[in-house]
């Protein structure tokens, strides 16, 4: 069956992050899903059974709100909106959308006052994953509010005569438990029929690289993650091993013995075509001084590519006509601003000004750039991977150097009302709190943030910590990061010192890192969590020592996550306190959004 014989969604694409997710639900529950944009004409929509309208980073009252075609919401299929759709639904149809008196980031509480349409089927109260500061006021007429949070009266409205729902929540994260329920129950709506699946794509990536790359050889980028390993593999099968230059750079930001172990761990599994170089002295040299992480991973993309292009005279490349293989997945793309409305939330190293002027030349191919985490590893496995490689934590390709924070040694001034705003809402929750003098990069709401983190004091109640951390985040504008004292037993006064990427500060990491990684394994909680990345910031007691954050993760596609609580960590944290004699250790208790898995 070819494409145009499936029954189609449409997603508008708005600039939301999770826009592609939305598309990847859809054809996992094997309906034929697509991305358009919203300025798309009527014609384009000619086999669809329905449209989803993503979330975005705009207000419908702001000026520069992405452009789009209203003759599409008048077509009389049903449709979905979700987020910032949500909104463009009510205003459309006449109804009124406000900033709202709170922001919701996270998990909320969904009220479901009635169960129709994509509801129908759905608990009285379901958990739902909210991420917006503009809200509905008002529901059109034909409409009804259905359900409700305790900071948003109209967290769904529906016009079930016409088959248009609007959704304040996202139903396409996996950290709305039933969200799937609800994404299915709008595909009955539709009336879409169940013809797609993904069972094919290892075939059809395969073809598509013969007919990108032709009679060119392809330079591969190698981290040793399962990404890059993936793209190593359906590269291998489509142009041949001889035609394939995998290369792995130690750019001076890997884990203890990462580069050893990769180089070791590829070569024992068949990729004889691998080469590893040490390139770690060129990097740091390159990031003398730079502080700004914007900046920080920018140079970092253009350095990796420097050192690719110096090594392809060794590898017989000609540097006029080979490809760059690289392992990009769409949350790469999406977080560095890739659709056309997306928010730059973080520059990543494979999106640097030189990787868009490859891609203009047809000179790079990303054979997993519309996948996400998970699906990649469903590809590796059917591909025949291990799991010592499939299962791998993800780790970032700029490395250790986005989880090393540096600092002028400035004080990063904090406006007194931010701290007495969360001191109230700590208060509530039964904690102390300060706020510290760092920023630290977020999304909130579909757009990039650069934000203090909130710290809490008090009882380790896991429970109540998320309640805090999510109240804190909904509530106070300045703030998309909460953390929690490990370290010592009370608040100690922290100033911010001057740090730059050093090798001293790098190994210093490393230490507390691989202390980290022993821990879960001793735990047996590798293959639990999703990763948990290891930080150190430039905060002292002292004006030497410094300060260390641990954020393990739950998540499945990278583009929400839950903090996940690792069981005796206070052991972790006396070897951390021991072993670098830091100035204090924190655990962040922050979900994303509000805060990206990286602090940088």
């Amino acid at each position: 069956m070819s494409r145009q014989e499936h029954d189609t969604i449409v997603v508008l694409d708005f600039g939301g992050q999770y826009a592609h997710l939305i598309a990847k639900r859809i054809r996992g529950l094997e309906v034929y899903c697509e991305i358009l944009p919203p300025s798309a004409g009527v014609a384009d929509l000619d086999r669809v059974k329905g449209i989803i309208l993503s979330g975005g980073p705009s207000s419908v009252y702001s000026p520069d709100q992405p452009p789009y075609n209203s003759k599409l919401l008048d077509m009389g299929i049903p449709m979905l909106g979700l987020c910032y759709g949500h909104h463009i639904l009510a205003k459309h149809f006449g109804g009124g959308v406000a900033r709202g008196d709170a922001q919701e980031y996270g998990a909320a509480e969904l009220e479901i006052t009635q169960p129709i349409g994509v509801l129908e089927g759905l608990k009285t109260v379901e958990t739902v994953w909210m991420s917006h500061g503009d809200s509905v006021d008002s529901v059109p007429d034909g409409f009804e509010a259905i359900a409700k949070t305790s900071d948003c009266p109209v967290a769904a409205m529906g016009d079930p005569l016409r088959g248009i729902f609007g959704l304040q929540f996202h139903p396409e994260v996996t950290h709305t438990p039933s969200g799937n329920k609800i994404l299915d129950q709008f595909l009955n709506v539709c009336g879409a029929r169940r013809t797609w699946t993904m069972r094919t794509f290892a075939q059809d990536s395969v073809a598509a690289i013969r007919e990108h790359v032709g009679d060119r050889r392809v330079f591969l980028f190698v981290s040793g993650g399962v990404d890059s390993t993936v793209a190593f593999v359906l590269l291998n099968e489509a142009i041949g091993k001889e035609n394939v230059v995998g290369l792995h750079i130690d750019n001076g930001f890997m884990r203890l013995g990462e580069s050893e172990f990769v180089d070791r761990t590829l070569r024992d599994n068949g990729f004889d075509n691998l080469h590893t170089i040490d390139a770690s002295e060129t990097f740091l040299a390159e990031l003398v001084g730079v502080i700004d992480p914007q900046e920080k991973r920018e140079v970092i993309g253009q350095v990796f590519m420097d050192v690719q292009f110096d090594q392809a005279g060794r590898f017989g490349l000609d540097v006029e006509n080979f490809v760059v293989g690289l392992g990009t997945l769409y949350p790469d793309i999406i977080e560095s601003g890739g659709s056309d409305h997306a928010d730059v939330i973080k520059t990543h190293h494979n999106r640097v000004d030189i990787i868009h002027d490859l891609i203009a030349e047809g000179k790079v191919v990303e054979p997993l750039d519309q996948l996400y985490k998970d699906e990649v590893r469903q590809v590796g496995r059917q591909l025949g991977l291990p799991e010592t490689l499939v299962a791998r934590h993800p780790f970032p390709g700029p490395g250790l150097a986005v989880r090393c924070l540096c600092s002028s040694g400035q004080n990063a001034a904090v406006d007194g009302l931010v701290t007495e705003q969360v001191a109230v809402v700590a208060k509530t929750f039964g904690y102390d709190s300060a706020v510290l003098p760092i920023q630290s990069v977020g999304v909130q709401g579909d757009a990039r943030t650069y934000s203090h983190p909130a710290v809490l004091v008090g009882p380790q109640d896991w429970q109540q910590l998320e309640l805090a951390s999510t109240a804190i985040t909904n509530h106070v504008a300045d703030v998309n990061r909460v953390l929690y004292l490990l370290a010592p037993d009370s608040m100690p006064t922290l100033e911010p010192i001057e740090a730059h990427l050093t090798r001293e500060r790098l190994d210093r990491l490393r230490k507390a890192d691989a202390l980290t990684m022993a821990h879960l394994e001793e735990e047996k909680w590798m293959s639990r969590i999703f990763q948990m990345p290891t930080i150190l910031v430039p905060l002292s007691s002292n004006g030497s020592n410094e300060s260390v954050i641990l954020r393990p993760l739950e998540s499945d596609d990278v583009m929400t996550a839950r903090f996940a609580p690792v069981p005796n960590i206070g052991d972790l944290v006396k070897a951390i306190m021991d072993e670098n004699g830091s100035a204090a250790v924190f655990f962040d208790a922050t979900h994303k959004p509000p805060g990206t898995i990286e602090w940088e």
